[in-house]
């Protein structure tokens, strides 16, 4: 394709670096299309690319911008865990060994950061040098800043001073320690007493959140401006990663949010409202009468995903007036009693209730998202959510209703990390497709072997690394991962033990010595009380 780099509309001042700036290739283990579609990807490229004491360069699997022959330090943005293959295919492209402990004094320093590395970093670990715990906003100046001040010193010494920087972690100086080569983990030490026993996350407390830095007709959503509206979520449903990993919530003011919206709007007329639960933010409603002003008639606006009891028919008619069809709100089962075991606070009735507000505002189509799989669910869990849309269609004849079903995936740092994978979730995927075919309802399931690969993934240890290695040259389907199983057995433990096995309260998760989120304590009485409800 034409470059698309020449197409890019800058939000920001790019600027001209020193002769002495450091040298960084700045990388998205994907495409130009997924990788600037990413939100978190376009603010630390920005933050890097407006520093003069930095010269930085994109790489992405299908074009780059043109990359120095001595970087200092290669860095990725790591959001979706099976980019792995990518990120190592395009390390030995620069040259680099994918493993850490093969690099030498003339490689540069591989960092990475984003929600896969934040959650659990550990199958990841020998792969890198640094990784960067938690909000980019609070953590990229203090390492540049070091990385500067010990640029000529020997690696091992630049690796000890940036471990002692707040959120950053250096895996190599961990010793992980195994009861058997098969068995459950020991203990998880530093090698030094000056390393932190601790990596603590890092939380952007600033008053403003992430916004686009580039606009360009290249992404998923074609010259779309991404503003970040609120980060986190209040609500805590015990399965989810994306609250429990980014807390606090956070909301910047409308002072803040409206001169962000017009900025990019100067540019583009579509605009994306982004967030886990965007309509609890607590000036929401007036924000969308903000943008129900006549000079904003233009503009084609998109929600992210909206909590169910926040849609009203004055929101459904605006997103109607302004090029949006349809909603997507979170559900995840049709049945009362599993939403109270996963603190999913929402009432049969307000679902029924946001069904006829999106009808009666125009709008023509209602997306759910929905799981099977849920800690201590039932086939009768599993009839309430086909009961449930039978009740969709008689409330609401005219949308066009679509779920969107995945397995639950054992999620690090939240109450059911603990808690395996049910097998029985690839036959009720089944049932569900067949029962909700009847209500010609369209039905999206996730791949139930992709959310194995998931969970692995998710609840993984070091030892899973040269395993990674070898399935990224079998392909990514399942049988290559217990094809790889097989023949690495004996040297780690077994796949069920990753992923469907329930693990005891008192066993050291492969992340305990990272604290990215609630105490585990904190933790397990949520768990306590999920379990007290079933």
């Amino acid at each position: 394709m034409n470059s698309p780099f020449a197409a890019e509309t800058l939000l920001f001042e790019r600027s001209r670096p020193r002769p002495e700036a450091l040298r960084i290739i700045y990388g998205f283990p994907n495409t130009y299309s997924v990788g600037m579609t990413s939100l978190g990807y376009q603010l630390v490229w920005a933050q890097l690319a407006s520093r003069t004491d930095v010269a930085v360069s994109r790489l992405f699997t299908d074009v780059q911008e043109p990359l120095p022959q001595d970087p200092e330090l290669v860095g990725f943005s790591f959001s979706w865990e099976l980019d792995y293959g990518n990120l190592l295919a395009l390390l030995e492209q620069l040259g680099i060994p994918i493993w850490q402990r093969d690099r030498q004094e003339t490689h540069p320093l591989v960092f990475g950061g984003g929600s896969v590395l934040t959650a659990n970093p550990e199958p990841f670990a020998d792969f890198f040098d640094v990784i960067l715990l938690g909000d980019a906003e609070p953590l990229l100046e203090p390492f540049l800043n070091t990385m500067a001040q010990v640029r000529t010193a020997p690696r091992s010494q630049q690796l000890e001073a940036l471990a002692q920087l707040p959120g950053l972690y250096v895996p190599s100086l961990y010793a992980v320690s195994y009861a058997s080569a098969t068995g459950s983990i020991q203990a998880i030490e530093p090698l030094k007493s000056t390393v932190p026993t601790t990596v603590v996350k890092q939380v952007h407390r600033g008053r403003s959140l992430a916004v686009s830095t580039v606009v360009t007709p290249f992404t998923a959503w074609e010259k779309i401006y991404m503003v970040e509206v609120v980060r986190s979520c209040p609500e805590l449903c015990r399965f989810c990663l994306a609250s429990y990993l980014t807390l606090p919530f956070r909301t910047p003011s409308l002072e803040t949010l409206i001169p962000a919206i017009e900025q990019g709007l100067a540019v583009t007329d579509r605009l994306g409202l982004l967030g886990a639960s965007i309509t609890q933010h607590p000036e929401f409603p007036a924000l969308m009468e903000h943008l129900r002003q006549p000079q904003f008639d233009h503009v084609r606006v998109s929600l992210a995903s909206v909590r169910t009891n926040t849609v009203t028919e004055s929101l459904a008619q605006l997103l109607s007036q302004r090029g949006s069809h349809s909603l997507t709100i979170a559900i995840e089962t049709g049945s009362e009693r599993l939403r109270q075991v996963i603190n999913k606070k929402l009432e049969t009735d307000e679902i029924l209730a946001a069904a006829s507000c999106a009808q009666a505002g125009g709008l023509k189509g209602l997306k759910f998202y929905g799981m099977v799989g849920l800690p201590t669910e039932t086939d009768a869990d599993v009839e309430a959510t086909v009961d449930l849309f039978r009740q969709l269609k008689k409330t609401a004849p005219r949308l066009r209703l679509t779920l969107g079903c995945s397995t639950f995936v054992p999620k690090a740092h939240t109450p059911f990390q603990w808690w395996g994978v049910q097998p029985v979730a690839e036959k009720r995927l089944k049932y569900l497709k067949k029962e909700l075919a009847k209500l010609r309802v369209e039905f999206r399931p996730e791949s139930y072997n992709d959310s194995l690969i998931q969970a692995l993934i998710s609840r993984g240890d070091r030892r899973l690394a040269p395993l990674l290695e070898r399935v990224r040259h079998y392909g990514t389907s399942l049988g290559s991962y217990h094809r790889a199983f097989k023949e690495l057995q004996g040297q780690l433990p077994d796949f069920e033990a990753y992923v469907t096995a329930h693990w005891p309260a008192e066993t050291i998760l492969p992340w305990q010595h990272l604290q990215s989120g609630l105490p585990s304590q904190t933790l397990q009485n949520h768990l306590k009380r999920a379990m007290a409800i079933a």
